[in-house]
């Protein structure tokens, strides 16, 4: 275990940073404040949580949420094992999804909750962690995972029923621009910007539609088209480029995973 912070940052994601440390034990912070949302998950140990006038012994398992000026502090207790995950989003990205909820018209409410132990919220955060630092998940799939579980967090904390005010004809354009583009990389926003809907929205109302996200479907055609070319006998890594995946390894991956046969497989 090390005490060496990691950090995530992808300049095309940039309302969103990640942080994570496996033993802080021997870590130590002063009161301080971000201009960012912060929300984190502590995965081991225990430790003294202040926010503001609150101060609470928290353990694995919580989640502890930090408005913009928030003063705050974790500090572990004793000499074991102390480990978090921590996110910070920006405040107009994070006011856009409250928006398209129905939680506020036209700027970011501050959250009442301090910590959570919500297992929903807690098993998001970390999911959505390793999504971020994941080396071999695309910007779409990260884009995906962090509207995703921002929604389910604001929805889960904050008393409010969404509206549903778009229509599926939105949905039926970002499908056609997903099959007229799988073959290079592709951007939510871009896909947002062919079916005239919100990042947030569509998620959501894609998922309802064909019972996957956007970047789920962004696979499924490429495997369809990896099975069409292989029946014609192409070779493997020509059909992975081809395809829009990053080399053959990766079409190895996702085709067994989809297919539960490899390539090779699939063409004899």
């Amino acid at each position: 275990m090390t005490a060496t912070p990691q950090f995530w940052r992808d300049d095309a994601l940039d309302f969103i940073e990640a942080r994570s440390i496996e033993d802080g034990s021997s870590v130590h912070y002063d009161r301080h404040s971000h201009e960012t949302f912060s929300i984190g998950a502590i995965t081991a140990g225990s430790c003294i949580y202040l926010n503001g006038s609150t101060r609470q012994r928290i353990s694995a398992g919580s989640v502890v949420l930090m408005n913009p000026g928030d003063a705050h502090a974790c500090n572990p207790i004793g000499d074991e094992r102390w480990s978090y995950r921590m996110l910070h989003i920006d405040v107009p990205w994070l006011a856009t999804i409250q928006q398209d909820v129905g939680i506020t018209r036209d700027r970011f409410l501050p959250f009442l909750t301090a910590a959570t132990t919500q297992p929903a919220l807690y098993a998001g955060l970390n999911r959505l962690h390793d999504v971020l630092m994941d080396e071999n998940a695309e910007v779409l799939e990260k884009h995906e995972a962090a509207l995703t579980f921002m929604t389910a967090a604001q929805l889960a904390l904050v008393s409010r029923q969404e509206p549903e005010t778009c229509t599926s004809r939105g949905i039926a354009r970002a499908a056609e621009f997903i099959r007229e583009n799988f073959k290079r990389p592709l951007s939510l926003r871009e896909i947002c910007a062919a079916a005239d809907l919100s990042s947030s929205y569509l998620v959501r109302a894609f998922k309802r539609e064909y019972a996957m996200t956007p970047h789920a479907y962004v696979v499924n055609c490429r495997i369809e088209f990896s099975k069409a070319q292989l029946r014609k006998g192409l070779p493997i890594a020509a059909v992975a480029h081809d395809a829009g995946f990053a080399d053959q390894a990766h079409l190895q991956r996702t085709f067994k995973r989809i297919v539960a046969a490899t390539p090779a497989q699939y063409r004899a």
